[in-house]
């Protein structure tokens, strides 16, 4: 079954060539179906490829699910055109009152700031404490991951002596977890980042299980009992081509930026890159759609039960 988005959507052109399937919003009205509704919280300023990058996941299951884009009433996006965000995003306040199957909390290139010092972050607590309620599963990502544990749990992310920044092996830590079911041993994700949360914070955490680690990159995936909140560390969605992109930004900009671990070939910058974890990305999106989202979420939408109180 495919993914459904709007036709004028950027990320429908990609698809397109990539042969994944979807239908447009004005196809799919005419279906007798209940798809899945997932909402991303986009915080991620190269707006156009994170959606990208979502909507291939997501689009690559059996499936049906209609995705909406959101964004914060308090902040205007500095690197998305205005005309791309009225088109296609929705306001905080357009959907306060609905109800969704799967939100995903993204990124966002702002670690050097304490978590109160982004702009958006008393809008971005309001969306978090809505989700209890109005939403099954979410997923957080890297950032995201880490203004969620600080929010609901109090966990302060920690800085790093040096970035984080390559492709790095893990392990599927709690053997039990369906979000890893079908991993192979050893799996490879992309990380960029400046800040951590460290095991030792995890485990002052009962409701948190630890699902996925790496001896370099630390703990990679947590969830609370049932998947209601997923935390990863890391990037699976990234492109072939993204942290290259990281590199020579930063380097042309005089930044003190050291080559990506374990993405070059011979650790040459001059080479190209190759995908490593694209599978692995792949089957953890397939899951979490599956496991924790189509197969626990109730049909009626709007009988979601609130999370319990942590």
């Amino acid at each position: 079954m495919p993914i459904i988005i709007p036709p004028d959507l950027p990320a429908a052109e990609t698809l397109q060539e990539e042969n994944i399937f979807f239908y447009t919003t004005h196809r799919a009205a005419s279906q007798d179906i209940r798809c899945l509704q997932i909402l991303i919280l986009n915080l991620m300023p190269t707006k156009i490829a994170t959606e990208t990058q979502l909507v291939r996941l997501l689009g690559n299951t059996p499936i049906q699910v209609e995705v909406e884009l959101l964004a914060f009433d308090s902040h205007t996006s500095k690197n998305t055109s205005q005309e791309h965000m009225l088109t296609f995003y929705k306001t905080f306040a357009a959907v306060r009152d609905r109800f969704f199957d799967g939100l995903i909390i993204t990124g966002a290139p702002i670690e050097h700031l304490p978590f109160e010092g982004a702009d958006y972050w008393e809008e971005l607590c309001r969306i978090m404490e809505w989700s209890k309620r109005h939403v099954y599963s979410t997923l957080h990502i890297c950032w995201g991951a880490q203004a969620a544990l600080y929010y609901h749990y109090g966990l302060q992310k920690q800085r790093l002596d040096r970035k984080l920044f390559g492709v790095y092996a893990h392990r599927v830590t709690h053997k039990g977890s369906i979000l890893f079911r079908g991993f192979d041993d050893t799996f490879l994700v992309p990380h960029s980042r400046h800040t951590t949360v460290t095991r030792a914070q995890f485990e002052t955490v009962p409701q948190l299980k630890i699902l996925a680690e790496s001896d370099e990159a630390g703990v990679y995936a947590a969830s609370t009992d049932g998947g209601r909140q997923i935390f990863l560390t890391g990037h699976a969605e990234y492109d072939t081509d993204t942290l290259a992109a990281e590199y020579r930004r930063d380097k042309a900009a005089g930044l003190p930026i050291r080559v990506p671990e374990h993405y070059f070939p011979g650790d040459d910058p001059d080479r190209a890159p190759v995908c490593t974890w694209r599978s692995s990305a792949n089957l953890l999106f397939s899951n979490w759609l599956n496991y924790f989202v189509y197969q626990a979420s109730p049909y009626d939408i709007r009988a979601i039960p609130p999370m319990p109180e942590l």
